[in-house]
């Protein structure tokens, strides 16, 4: 499905699998067929004049007048779920609208935005647009479950209540086939449903962008010591957490003559075969060669919270000596830094 003016529906809010077959109408409506429809109406129960009526309420049809599509009316899609993509907010639906409810001001002003930026993208028209509220003009929606051209315009608010920010998405006019018709409740949730999803989308997407920003600053800024494990022994430390600072070995390692053959993240092991750099490279950082044998090494990291720390071992698994520890400190916040300086 997509919208006009370019609005394309991503992956997650699709509305019907693309394995379907058939007509756009046979995707909407059962399979069986419809004799239920001529169903003779139903006629009181006549009991004989002398006996006692015995009813049990399990099976007592409700009385009303009820409202609602039958037989090839019924749209058997499953209905549109709302994603929960923006941490802490809450979903609240009623009369078919949805809105979104958030604690923290910044965040609501967030999705706000998202909102706003999504349609400005895509070239949607406004009819209004203040600092509250937005009223699309005509978007067009084209479908393979669909038998005509789709078209929606849609009210975004935010406000305030209760110390809490909302975030509002309306379906205020519908029409078929580009005549104008009321609108029904399916297509209500249906399309207000879907509008939400597109905004809480982006703004995922624009969050995980801006955490992969912030996590690649963090692996660039990786100070290097030595310290201590938990149980006393002499290791590496590096300041910034077990998961930037993995991101970053692979390499940092080859930098220094090491070539990897094995890694495991769960356990924190990296096998890797050494051979010395050439003098040029030792000048070049300005450190003095590693006093390491060509072979195999397996540097193990450990998860310490907000730091890592670093071993490493030989071929026969038996620690190298400290010394070693001690020297390989400044080659590697060397060629950190250097990497820093080449980015």
């Amino acid at each position: 499905m997509k919208v006009s003016h370019q609005l394309v529906i991503s992956s997650l809010a699709v509305l019907v699998l693309t394995a379907c077959s058939g007509s756009a109408a046979q995707r909407r409506q059962a399979k069986d067929d419809f004799k239920y429809l001529e169903t003779p109406e139903f006629s009181e129960w006549q009991l004989a004049a002398d006996a006692t009526p015995q009813f049990y309420p399990n099976y007592e049809i409700p009385q009303g007048d009820f409202k609602g599509e039958i037989g090839r009316g019924v749209d058997i899609r499953p209905p549109q779920q709302i994603l929960e993509l923006i941490p802490g907010a809450r979903v609240e639906e009623e009369n078919s609208e949805i809105t979104l409810w958030m604690i923290q001001e910044k965040e609501a002003d967030n999705v706000w935005e998202t909102a706003k930026g999504i349609l400005t993208e895509n070239g949607v028209a406004l009819r209004k647009n203040t600092d509250d509220l937005i009223e699309t003009d005509w978007m067009i929606w084209t479908s393979e479950d669909e038998d005509v051209e789709l078209g929606s315009r849609h009210e975004v608010s935010r406000f305030q209540a209760n110390n809490r920010y909302g975030f509002k998405v309306r379906l205020i006019e519908w029409r078929e086939a580009g005549e104008v018709k009321e609108v029904s409740r399916v297509n209500k949730e249906r399309y207000n449903t879907l509008m939400t999803n597109f905004v809480a989308a982006r703004y995922d997407t624009i969050q995980r962008e801006e955490a992969a920003r912030k996590a690649q600053q963090l692996v660039k800024q990786i100070p290097i010591s030595m310290g201590s494990d938990r149980s006393g022994f002499p290791v590496i430390i590096a300041r910034t957490p077990y998961n930037i600072f993995w991101q970053r070995v692979p390499s940092l390692l080859p930098t220094i003559g090491f070539t990897l053959e094995e890694r495991n993240q769960s356990q924190g092991t990296i096998k890797a075969k050494f051979a010395a750099p050439s003098d040029e490279f030792w000048n070049e950082i300005g450190v003095k060669p590693l006093n390491l044998t060509g072979g195999t090494y397996t540097f193990l990291l450990g998860d310490l919270g907000n730091r890592t720390s670093i071993n490493v071992t030989d071929s026969t698994g038996k620690p190298v000596e400290e010394q070693l520890l001690q020297d390989l400190v400044p080659v590697l916040a060397a060629v950190i830094e250097q990497g820093n300086k080449a980015e």
